[in-house]
């Protein structure tokens, strides 16, 4: 169970699943121009982040945000017993809650959940099955949800898979009373606060921490994976908006490597966190 500690901040990472070693590339794809042939020419990815073939490796994971006044829980991956058209997230049954209360914390104990986006692996574990209806996993948190991510999706078709993702995951929320809409840059403590990183959806946004003279990122899906610092102009599939993403993702990658900001990726697998360095005219992940 990876952690970090920044300040007087800790981050404990609690994983759903990671995927083994899986070939990069074609339409729809975490990263498009992932191919095993382009992850080949960025060697330091091996052996954390892809293997000696250029099949990248990623990880579905929580993160668990302790600080002064503040329990969080950031992005909540696909949850179990969720309907799911794609088989990949199909009807999951996981050890994510034992995990999550053999790290110390308890369901009842969380202050606070951010969702970065609201695509089906950020948003699942925000409810749980009992008795046959989906309620609040963290019955005692405020669910905090872009005002502006809300919006986007909330003002699409009713049917669908992404209607079904908020029937289950997020009205229920607001069935509980449980929601604050919030900006994309809202401050939750001196210690913590969302930043806008928009581009994979309208709203996405990432979190700031920042205690004691540290700095550290959680990024959601501003990146998917650590070939994104080498090539931040290399866009998902799954992105609202390839070109704003790939601006977001460029700056945000040379505004980090002129700090000594830790970054702690999302789908990144372990060792999941790194500072970003340049390197011969080239970013990459220092772990």
């Amino acid at each position: 169970m990876l952690s970090w500690t920044i300040g007087d901040v800790k981050v404990t990472r609690i994983v759903e699943f990671e995927t083994p070693p899986m070939r990069g590339g074609g339409a729809g794809s975490m990263v498009e121009a992932g191919t095993p042939e382009n992850i080949l020419t960025i060697p330091w990815l091996q052996p954390h982040f892809a293997d000696e073939r250029g099949y990248v490796k990623l990880s579905i994971h929580a993160l668990l945000v302790e600080a002064p006044g503040l329990k969080l829980v950031v992005d909540t991956c696909v949850g179990n017993d969720k309907p799911r058209a794609h088989s990949f997230f199909n009807n999951l049954q996981t050890a994510f809650l034992k995990d999550f209360e053999a790290s110390g914390w308890r369901r009842e104990d969380v202050t606070a959940v951010v969702c970065t986006h609201m695509h089906v692996d950020h948003v699942g574990w925000n409810t749980m099955l009992v008795d046959g209806k989906w309620v609040p996993t963290f019955p005692n948190a405020r669910y905090l949800l872009g005002k502006t991510e809300w919006e986007h999706w909330s003002h699409h078709d009713g049917e669908g898979e992404h209607a079904a993702i908020l029937a289950d995951s997020v009205q229920p929320l607001f069935d509980a009373g449980l929601v604050d809409l919030v900006g994309m840059d809202h401050v939750l403590t001196p210690d913590v606060r969302l930043v806008p990183t928009p581009g994979h959806t309208p709203g996405h946004v990432s979190v700031l921490i920042q205690s004691r003279g540290k700095r550290a990122y959680i990024t959601g899906d501003m990146m998917h994976h650590p070939c994104q610092i080498a090539h931040p102009e290399w866009s998902s599939g799954f992105d609202t908006d390839q070109a704003w993403s790939a601006r977001t993702r460029q700056a945000f990658v040379a505004d980090v490597a002129a700090s000594e900001a830790l970054v702690i990726g999302t789908h990144f697998p372990a060792p999941t966190a790194g500072r970003i360095v340049l390197d011969e005219g080239r970013y990459r992940l220092k772990v």
